[in-house]
């Protein structure tokens, strides 16, 4: 789980945990509901755990954005479930144990009983246990106290049959000061930003910094002896002193009380600040370096040359922790994310400070984008048009999370019906198609539905369903009935069989459900998928259509009908994207080919429809 509370100690909360996750987090841990909710608007689908106590006043916004919280005590688990009976939802949490922090948590003795209360709410699904460490930088007597009474707790819930499967104590300090308090999460925060709990924990790995925070000379001025230098004079000059003006003062975070104590570096050269820190500027003696220019590089925490401020180095000065010294830095300034050395490679997002009634900056993006619509078309009703088409297209009637799939490849196998003896007079009126669907995407449920459909009504009411995987329309067959026609042969995720569950037939058609319980591990995480359906098409029916409803990247679609004795097959493609034109291969006769770019994206609504004679 990487640690990304107050906006990833100060370095950015979006951008850390994006690259956190692509590098093997596979969880985020967050102080209050507010923070996990700005990384969920931001597109974030991993889970996300709140550390710290939930209020009552949070458990709506916890619900909606599907947020993990930490439970400490009975009432707040009441009132979490009895909200999710409501709503129909399950939600999974983690139990904060205190053997010791003295802070958050249940008391150690109190935590079996508070567990097996909780464990009785079936709408409260238990997937974590964990506990905090007061003092882990330093080895002291009191962790393994602290370790000791939380594994005896696990102890104890093993022996009443209770698996809580995720167990975490372990901070940045624990896991350098002991590795073998070994459990199966870790909580890593302060070193996966470079910096060392404390001294004792330098030599037990090597940490790179994250984060520099820099600015530039916009002023040089030579002052004569005895001349004050910022509000109240608190320095005076005692000989001839050029000194350099930066824009950076307590307003981004750079503390008062480094006032004549900080430093900086300037030309590869340490250079002491002077003066009383003011809001928006402090001053710099740069009398010892003489080719000081305005525009120089001034680093205030980071590297130059052979010079490295640190924040540890800061917060010794400033008499607090490196914590407060990184949280604090450059809430106003603008941020530069390089990765692998480029400076463009991550787009940093302009607000920092979320909203809490994020609902308003939502509607406020909504109505820039309307009104640059609007401004693009040069008509306000035409521009209006276009925003609720696209927004329909891409997010549905409702605001759900935008579902993009990759690698599409979709093979159709069209063939004349096997001659059956005794058979109904109209079999020879359809022809068999077997179907091959896979692509790639995100996976938000364990169980998912395939649907098929008698007519356009019903393929709405499936497209409603955020569950529905695939739908297929049974159109123009009189004779054609859903649960015998229309077979799912087989379906895998990622190489493997899932097993189908259940079909049954609906007011919305006939649907088969799939799903295993082992697809919980996938969840939030991208996977491939497969599906092979066996269905009939009427011979009099002389089209056979496949739509894209989701942004896709990259098509494969072959129409094979060789066995079907087609004549004048063609394909009619329509693709909407940047590059739209498909390239179109074939062997007449037997099959036509239809590809476009896995680099290409492809807009709803796009598709083919392949076009034949008898």
């Amino acid at each position: 789980m990487q640690a990304v509370k107050a906006d990833a100690y100060g370095h950015g909360a979006i951008e850390i945990s994006n690259i956190a996750l692509k590098n093997g987090a596979k969880m985020l841990g967050v102080a209050n509901a507010d923070e996990g909710v700005q990384l969920r608007i931001s597109g974030i689908a991993a889970p996300i755990v709140i550390l710290g106590p939930s209020t009552a006043a949070e458990i709506e916004q916890i619900i909606k954005y599907n947020l993990t919280p930490s439970v400490s005590d009975a009432d707040f688990a009441k009132k979490l479930h009895k909200t999710l009976e409501k709503s129909g939802h399950k939600l999974p949490v983690h139990i904060e144990v205190d053997t010791g922090m003295g802070r958050g948590g249940t008391m150690h003795s109190e935590a079996l009983n508070l567990i097996q209360e909780i464990s009785k709410l079936p709408n409260i699904e238990l997937t974590g246990i964990f506990s905090h460490f007061a003092a882990s930088e330093v080895m002291l007597p009191y962790n393994d106290q602290q370790w000791q009474l939380f594994s005896d707790l696990l102890a104890d819930l093993q022996r009443w049959g209770i698996n809580i499967p995720i167990r975490h104590i372990d901070n940045s300090g624990a896991i350098l000061n002991y590795p073998e308090f070994k459990l199966n999460m870790v909580r890593p925060g302060l070193m996966t930003y470079g910096i060392y709990p404390s001294v004792e924990t330098q030599s037990k790995a090597k940490l790179a910094p994250v984060m520099s925070f820099k600015t530039s000379v916009v002023l040089l001025k030579d002052f004569p002896e005895g001349y004050g230098i910022g509000y109240g004079s608190a320095y005076v000059t005692q000989k001839q002193t050029r000194i350099a003006t930066i824009p950076v003062g307590y307003g981004d975070g750079y503390a008062f009380i480094l006032s004549n104590q900080g430093e900086a570096l300037i030309r590869g050269k340490r250079a002491p600040v002077v003066g009383r820190i003011s809001m928006d500027m402090c001053t710099i003696d740069v009398t010892h370096i003489p080719d000081c220019v305005v525009g120089d590089e001034v680093v205030l925490l980071g590297k130059q040359g052979k010079e490295y401020i640190s924040a540890n180095e800061i917060a010794a000065k400033a008499k607090t922790i490196s914590y407060e010294v990184l949280c604090a830095l450059g809430k106003r300034a603008p941020r530069i994310f390089l990765q692998k050395g480029k400076a463009d490679t991550v787009e940093p997002r302009l607000r920092r400070i979320f909203i809490p009634d994020e609902e308003k900056s939502i509607s406020r993006i909504d109505n820039i984008i309307r009104h640059c619509l609007q401004t693009r078309t040069r008509n306000e009703e035409l521009g209006n048009a276009i925003y609720y088409e696209m927004f329909e297209t891409l997010f549905g009637k409702e605001d759900r999370q935008l579902e993009l799939r990759s690698c599409f490849r979709y093979n159709i196998r069209i063939a004349q019906l096997p001659k059956v003896k005794n058979a109904a007079k109209h079999s020879d009126a359809y022809f068999r198609v077997s179907t091959h669907i896979e692509y790639k995407k995100t996976i938000r449920n364990n169980i998912f539905m395939i649907g098929c459909a008698l007519n356009n009504s019903q393929l709405a009411a499936l497209f409603e369903d955020s569950r529905c995987e695939y739908r297929c329309l049974l159109s123009n067959g009189k004779n054609l009935v859903m649960e015998r026609d229309f077979t799912v042969e087989r379906v895998r995720v990622d190489n493997k069989d899932i097993p189908i569950m259940e079909t049954k037939k609906t007011r919305r058609g006939y649907e088969v459900w799939c799903g295993t319980d082992k697809l919980k591990e996938k969840i939030n995480s991208e996977v491939k998928i497969e599906i092979e359906i066996s269905t009939k098409q009427a011979k009099d029916n002389k089209i056979f259509p496949v739509y894209l409803i989701y942004p896709t990247r990259g098509v494969d679609i072959n129409f094979n009908y060789e066995k079907a004795k087609l004549k004048n097959v063609r394909a009619e493609s329509f693709f909407a994207g940047r590059h739209p034109q498909p390239s179109l291969s074939g062997n007449k006769g037997k099959f036509v080919d239809i590809k476009i770019s896995d680099k290409e994206w492809i807009f709803p609504t796009s598709g083919v429809i392949f076009i034949w004679d008898i």
